[in-house]
């Protein structure tokens, strides 16, 4: 029997060859099939790069699908009850290129010769290689399964006939009907429910460091969303036929039509280049796709950052046309016949059911102010769930009064200020703001971040959602419940005069990103504009000011700068001037880290912050004009630690016969406690062979990390020894402190240590008797060393292969030289540099370890053999080459 004509036109597949073929084929037919879906996927591919509409292809391409499942279909018998059909994102007549084909082998009755049939079509669709996600039922199987599965009855929402019977099809769409199994109500509660729980797995943000592109906050799954409720409940095959329902708007509508295409044109090149149907905008791929749709590095940012924060902002414009679309249908589907409770609120504004609204259609046009009154009175109103949908419309149509004139009415200016100073939800409505395209209008150079990514893996969200997420955080800490974690920040919220200065420190802080230069620097400038705009005095405008210019100081110099040093923390407590200024920047600091990335505040992180707070106080309150003398601090540490040790029994002979071997800076850089304990376990252990302990530290300065201390032979090698193990043993080191001995030909070593979750290691003694032999064995062959540690680099640190930084400088204080290296993360980077040390006989004496996302930033105290800071300008230099290049080396073997 001659198969029929796939009946629609095809402008790039050749039907009339490929059946000609097919009737030469002689039953060897799957070569046949695989040929011509080749032939299609490489020309509508070269198409795609040609930049031809995205529509065109997407459609195109299930069409092309038809046809081959056309021909395929007719390779079998079938009866007149059976048909194929189209589901899902298929059932569109959408299908991008390596997305699941969707299929159903729909049966009027069973009958055995189609369940055969069924079976060898399946199997030649496997053969030439199709990936289908397919069931075989007959009508009563498909409505009693959609009857119980709301995924189900949205699949079935869009069926239509490939090939074969009609009829099965249209009774199928009969019996799914909402008269007879989900009605609209309950279809829209379950989609809206589904939609909630798919926006919570993906943190209710737009802005993930790699996005999902189908199924986050924004993405396609919320514009089909849309569609299935507004068709559910309209009757509608296609969103083309709801135009005159009042559903959405002309602008509306063309937003929701240019959105998709664009996540369309994204998807369609995410699934080329991953060859599988990939959802995620990884790295590499967020990198390749900057590159395919032309975008291209230069002063205002990287090809990449260009490429993701135009994707951040369509997915906000559909994040938020979302929004209006669903309240709308909320109200016009579950709520159509009940009768609206009316709260008047001012001439302006009332509420309906607790959502708020204007009062008449011309609010707006006839008091802009009221732009921004919505705002305030809902922060004002802790009862209020939020907007209505004609009202938020109207906020959108509106929203082009807000101009330089608007921005400098003083009506508004302290509408602006009063927000600020809301007691309830001020971030719900600043992110309501900035969805609605207000704050970002009000404030331009916010608009300016607004979908601005920063392409590494230290700042997971975009300025706009850091930045808001910092004010929530000020917030946060204002309530009780954040007293455990956050205790010095809690009581400096306390203690805050105006908190709202605060917050517009945090409004302002990152303002400047991608502007280049020293975004602090020209943040501090539009921070103090602000300010008096917004008429503020002069000395609150220059405390944001100068907050926006501090703001990575405390971080800086907790992390980077050795706050046991007494002229570290003066020069700090000068910069601060007084508790208020002091006060205000911890508590932006905490803030700010915390919303950078969640996995950056670990306990010591937080440790050395509140010893830098708690020592700077303590400068402030003894005066700036009285700083400590380092010769009185030491005394007072040896004699705080003699006592110690003389109540255990220690003899004052034998302690002061083992200090006698240390030098001061020892004295300085630990506390009484600690050098009790370390005193007392080498006079206990009486012995010349390695002394190594493990232990939870019991510093409250240095809390949060697990304390390693050993006592071992002076050789060059030690700390290359200890770096290889402990990276080994995946623990990184936050702090070294490291003390050759005057005399005898020791050193004294201490690492401070986290395991690969950021935590101190567990109480585990075995495990703690482990580390300890590993680096006995590590210590016992120093002198023959074996090769640095490889371990695999993880995925995404491969994205961000930076280049490697260094600088050099002598620090007159702690008398040595100071190398700081930028560096991306890697397995074993500590022992590279330790070896690089060892070649130049270079001695470290401290360091400084901070990892931030996917880049470390080392401070290493330094000197040269004879223990004298670096005073050759090309040893420095040659230094300087060697860890860039052996470094740099290092990632390209990595990658």
């Amino acid at each position: 029997m001659e198969i029929p004509y796939f009946e629609r036109p095809l402008f790039s597949f050749d039907q009339s060859r490929f059946r000609s073929d097919l009737a030469q084929a002689n039953g060897k037919i799957i070569p046949l099939f695989k040929n011509a879906l080749n032939a299609a996927n490489v020309q509508l591919d070269t198409r795609f790069e040609e930049g031809e509409d995205i529509r065109s292809l997407i459609y195109e391409r299930a069409q092309i699908m038809d046809c081959i499942l056309h021909y395929a279909w007719h390779q079998f018998s079938w009866s007149d009850q059976v048909s194929l059909i189209a589901v899902g994102g298929y059932g569109r007549g959408e299908l991008h290129p390596k997305s699941d084909i969707d299929l159903l082998l729909l049966m009027e009755e069973e009958q055995p010769e189609d369940l055969e049939s069924a079976q060898n079509l399946l199997l030649l669709l496997w053969d030439i290689g199709l990936d289908i996600g397919h069931s075989v039922r007959t009508l009563t199987q498909c409505a009693e399964i959609a009857k119980e599965d709301i995924t189900v009855v949205t699949n079935l929402l869009e069926c239509r006939t490939i090939v074969g019977s009609d009829r099965p099809c249209l009774k199928l769409q009969k019996l799914t009907q909402p008269e007879n199994m989900w009605p609209a109500d309950e279809f829209f509660k379950a989609k809206k429910e589904e939609q909630l729980a798919r926006h919570n797995k993906y943190d209710n943000t737009e802005y993930n460091l790699e996005p999902n592109i189908k199924n986050a906050p924004g993405g396609l799954r919320d514009i089909q969303t849309i569609a299935w409720v507004a068709k559910r409940y309209f009757g509608v095959r296609t969103l083309n036929q709801l135009a005159g329902k009042d559903f959405f708007t002309e602008e509306e509508f063309a937003l929701l039509q240019s959105g998709e295409e664009f996540l369309w044109k994204v998807r369609y090149g995410l699934h080329k280049l991953a060859k599988r149907p990939e959802e995620r905008l990884l790295f590499d791929h967020q990198r390749e796709l900057a590159k395919e749709f032309g975008y291209k590095d230069c002063d205002s940012g990287l090809a990449v950052e260009q490429f993701m924060h135009r994707y951040y902002r369509v997915v906000m414009s559909l994040g938020e046309l979302n929004d209006v679309l669903l309240n709308f249908l909320d109200e016009t589907v579950l709520n159509a016949s009940d009768q609206a409770a009316i709260t008047p609120i001012n001439d302006r504004f009332q509420l309906r059911d607790n959502y708020i609204e204007v009062t008449h259609n011309a609010v707006f046009l006839q008091e802009p102010s009221a732009l921004l009154e919505i705002f305030v009175i809902m922060g004002n109103n802790p009862d209020i769930n939020g907007v209505r949908p004609e009202t938020i419309r109207l906020l959108r149509e509106h929203r082009e009064l807000i101009d330089d004139n608007f921005r400098n009415d003083p009506k508004n200016t302290q509408l602006f200020v009063d927000l600020l100073k809301c007691e309830y939800a001020l971030v719900t409505q600043l992110k309501r703001m900035k969805r609605y395209n207000i704050l970002g209008r009000y404030l331009p150079e916010f608009g300016d971040i607004i979908g601005q990514m920063q392409h590494d893996l230290f700042h997971i969200y975009t300025v706009d959602a850091h930045t808001l997420s910092v004010v929530k955080n000020m917030r946060m800490l204002r309530y009780p419940e954040s007293r455990e974690k956050f205790p010095v920040a809690y009581e400096c919220m306390q203690q805050l005069p105006k908190p709202e200065l605060l917050y517009m420190a945090g409004l302002y802080h990152d303002i400047a990103k991608g502007r280049g230069g020293d975004h602090s620097k020209l943040g501090a400038v539009d921070a103090y504009n602000f300010c008096i705009r917004h008429g503020l005095k002069n000395h609150e405008a220059r405390l944001v000011s100068w907050l926006v210019d501090k703001h990575l100081l405390m971080s800086s110099v907790s992390q980077k700068q050795d706050i046991s040093d007494p002229d570290v923390i003066h020069q700090f407590a000068v910069e601060m001037g007084d508790r208020l200024h002091l006060d205000y920047l911890y508590a932006l600091t905490v803030a700010d880290i915390n919303a950078t990335n969640p996995t950056l505040w670990t306990t010591w992180r937080a440790s050395l912050m509140r010893q830098l707070y708690s020592e700077t106080r303590r400068a402030l309150r003894r005066g700036l004009e009285n700083p400590i003398d380092r010769q009185d601090l030491i005394a007072e540490t040896q004699d705080t630690a003699m006592q110690l040790l003389l109540e255990d029994g220690y003899a004052k002979d034998s302690v002061e016969a083992l200090w006698s071997y240390l030098n001061e800076d020892y004295f300085l850089r630990e506390n009484a406690k600690e050098i009790a304990w370390q005193s007392s376990s080498i006079i206990d252990h009486n012995s010349t062979d390695d002394l190594i302990l493990v232990r939870e530290t019991t510093s409250r300065k240095h809390e949060g990390a697990t304390e390693i201390f050993i006592r071992t032979r002076d050789r060059s090698n030690v700390f290359a020894a200890v770096a290889t193990t402990l990276d080994y043993l995946n623990l990184s080191i936050q702090d070294a402190r490291i003390h050759n001995t005057e005399r005898g030909g020791y050193t004294i070593d201490t690492f401070y240590v986290l395991d690969e979750n950021n935590q101190p290691i567990k109480d585990d003694p075995t495990y703690r008797e482990h580390i300890k032999k590993e680096l006995q064995l590590e210590l016992a062959q120093v002198d023959n060393y074996s090769d640095i540690i490889s371990r695999r680099v993880p995925r995404r640190l491969k994205s961000f292969a930076i280049p490697t930084r260094t600088s050099i400088s002598n620090d007159i204080n702690t008398n040595t030289t100071i190398l700081e290296v930028i560096s991306p993360d890697r397995p074993g980077l500590l022992a590279l540099i330790a070896r690089i040390f060892l070649k130049f006989n270079i001695q470290l004496s401290n360091a400084k370890i901070t990892t931030l996302g996917e880049r470390v930033e080392d401070i290493f105290f330094i000197t040269d053999e004879d223990g004298e800071p670096l005073s050759d300008p090309e040893l420095c230099k040659e230094l300087q080459a060697e860890i860039c290049t052996q470094l740099d080396q290092q990632v390209e073997v990595s990658h």
